[in-house]
């Protein structure tokens, strides 16, 4: 190859070609350069002819102006002393590059320095912000202690308030702080001198504070929360947040992976989101207390730690109990039966556990699960007691305006549930999915076929469902193969349980309920068909041995709930600390 090009060379000065200007008889010094424009590199070429530049210009920038310039256009043309005219341009941009490189220079090093003065003036004002001493000012009238929620009844006061810097403005003799207590937001003035200290210009977010001032309303045009603001005339550093690579907006921020915020779950809940929702899911709680008080049914607490199953073995969580196998439960149902013939009409709120290896966005391994049974009802008394729970519910809820702010703030289209919920038979339900195309997935062929009656509706077409009718639907009396063992068969339609499912749009399925069986040789039936032992199960049976009636109930999955009303994408928004299959940090 070496030989080619050195007579390719050769050639070239035999013919009197040269890289030498018009009208100039001198002539380049330096070494050959070769530029291929089809498949040279600027960036990776070395100027070789096994490894050329992609322009000239390139290959002056990095070998200089004094070189001897061969170039081809592509890799199958010979080499060819680059033409004068060529030279000539190649030059002139050469020039106006090594100008424009000398320009850039100069300006970093402008910027260099003035960022080194900017530096040094800025550890100089540090330096000097040491020496800055605050001290309360004791001839000011007393301060008083409150908490962020009461600011309002302060006005033109002089309060103290502490709380974790939510949000930061500083400004060259200015800082704004929005404050956060848990009860509330604040924004907190500081200025002068208050904000020249040390502490003040390194002040970071989620560091805590105590600051001392006087409630005003904010001046007409400009915004705070709850529209007011803290005149600061003192404050106090109680404990620095971090900066740098540990500073707060470091760990999580918007563009953060779903599997790193729920690393960081704790600081994630100092967000304004996810303490809105569990805001709003204490106020629902709350007003379901209220509502069951209104009706009567007493609050109870079953425990967590069982010998036997509800819902099917297979999504048990085995532990050892005092060498004993125990199980977490699965529901409180069965204790709450026990219930009705001492205390009436019961109710719990209650964590539930369901070992299913199932990471949709609606299925958790724990959650709270608010159940409850009723005594001397019939079915359609207990679908109408359903829908009043959850409405009567909601209308509490909503009437709280703190809470109502936070659930349009999170659902800004949520509408109330209208009664009478809508109730669709399970048999009319298949005939509506196949009329409207909804297609399951045949488990032999795996291909897209109508549904029958027998199948288990899949979560997916229930929700699909569901969404396009739009309203609350109570999907009704299930196939017996389909359902628990403790529920009542439809009277003259045996074959089918007085059972319901809740479903709601966006959401799928929040409430399970049904009419319990009450005859005492029909549960042991149905233990018999479930392959289920009934001995562990005796205080069980004893509800229908010892003066049994009609009876029915239900559970209603808070998460899924607080994910419909606030419009979450998924239940583990809806948790303090979701749990699901792998996740059991922090």
């Amino acid at each position: 190859m070496s030989q080619v090009v050195d007579s390719i060379v050769d050639k070239v000065t035999n013919l009197g070609l040269s890289n030498t200007l018009p009208g100039s008889s001198e002539k380049p010094t330096g070494p050959t350069v070769y530029v291929d424009e089809g498949t040279g590199s600027d960036d990776t070429g070395d100027g070789t002819s096994e490894k050329p530049y992609g322009t000239v210009l390139g290959a002056m920038v990095a070998k200089g102006q004094d070189v001897s310039i061969l170039t081809r256009k592509q890799p199958t043309d010979e080499w060819a002393a680059i033409t004068p005219t060529a030279l000539k341009k190649a030059k002139k941009s050469y020039e106006l590059h090594e100008k424009k490189m000398k320009k850039a220079a100069e300006n970093k090093e402008k910027l260099d320095k003035e960022a080194a003065e900017l530096k040094e003036r800025e550890a100089k004002k540090l330096e000097e912000s040491k020496k800055i001493q605050l001290v309360e000012d004791t001839s000011l009238p007393p301060a008083t202690k409150v908490k962020i929620r009461g600011c309002a009844n302060y006005h033109e006061k002089r309060v103290r308030v502490f709380g974790w810097v939510h949000r930061l403005r500083q400004q060259k003799e200015n800082t704004f702080i929005v404050l956060r207590d848990g009860s509330g937001y604040l924004q907190c003035f500081i200025s002068g001198k208050l904000a020249q200290t040390y502490d003040a210009l390194t002040l970071t977010l989620e560091s805590t504070v105590e600051i001392v001032g006087t409630m005003k309303p904010v001046p007409e045009g400009k915004t705070a929360p709850d529209g007011h603001e803290l005149i600061a005339d003192y404050w106090k550093l109680i404990h620095a947040a971090p900066s740098g690579d540990d500073a707060f907006s470091n760990k999580i921020n918007e563009h953060s992976d779903p599997s790193l915020l729920a690393d960081y779950r704790h600081l994630v809940l100092r967000g304004e989101k996810a303490a809105s929702v569990l805001r709003v899911r204490a106020a629902m709680l709350g007003a379901f207390r209220t509502t069951f008080e209104k009706l009567g049914v007493l609050e109870v607490t079953p425990p967590c730690m069982v010998q036997t199953q509800v819902e099917g073995g297979a999504t048990l969580f085995k532990l050892d109990y005092y060498g004993q196998p125990a199980f977490l439960t699965q529901s409180s149902q069965l204790y709450l039966e026990t219930c009705l013939p001492s205390l009436g009409d019961v109710y719990c709120v209650q964590e539930s556990f369901r070992a299913e290896n199932s990471h949709t966005r609606r299925h958790l391994s724990e959650y709270t699960h608010l159940e409850a049974e009723l005594a001397f009802i019939t079915f359609d008394d207990l679908m109408t007691h359903i829908e009043n729970i959850i409405c009567d519910s909601v209308e509490i809820l909503l009437a709280d305006p703190v809470i109502s702010k936070l659930v349009y703030q999170l659902n800004p289209k949520f509408q109330q549930p209208k009664r009478p919920f809508m109730r669709l038979d399970y048999r009319d339900a298949i005939k509506w999915l196949n009329e409207h195309g909804i297609k399951r997935e045949d488990e032999n062929t795996h291909e897209m076929v109508d549904h029958v009656v027998g199948d288990d509706i899949a979560e997916a077409a229930e929700r699909k469902m569901t969404d396009e009718i739009g309203v609350p639907i109570f999907l009704n009396k299930f196939p017996r193969e389909l359902k628990a063992f403790y529920m009542k068969r439809v009277p003259g339609d045996e074959e089918y349980t007085e059972s319901v499912d809740l479903l709601m749009p966006n959401v799928g399925e929040i409430v399970g309920g049904s009419m319990r069986i009450s005859d005492m040789q029909e549960l042991l039936e149905g233990y018999k068909r479930e392959g289920i032992d009934p001995a562990p199960y005796y205080w069980f049976t004893d509800q229908r041995k010892y003066g049994t009636c009609e009876h029915g109930g239900y559970g209603l999955g808070v998460e899924r709930l607080l994910a419909w009303l606030c419009d979450r994408y998924t239940v583990r928004d809806c948790s303090l600390y979701p749990r699901w299959p792998g996740r059991a940090t922090p």
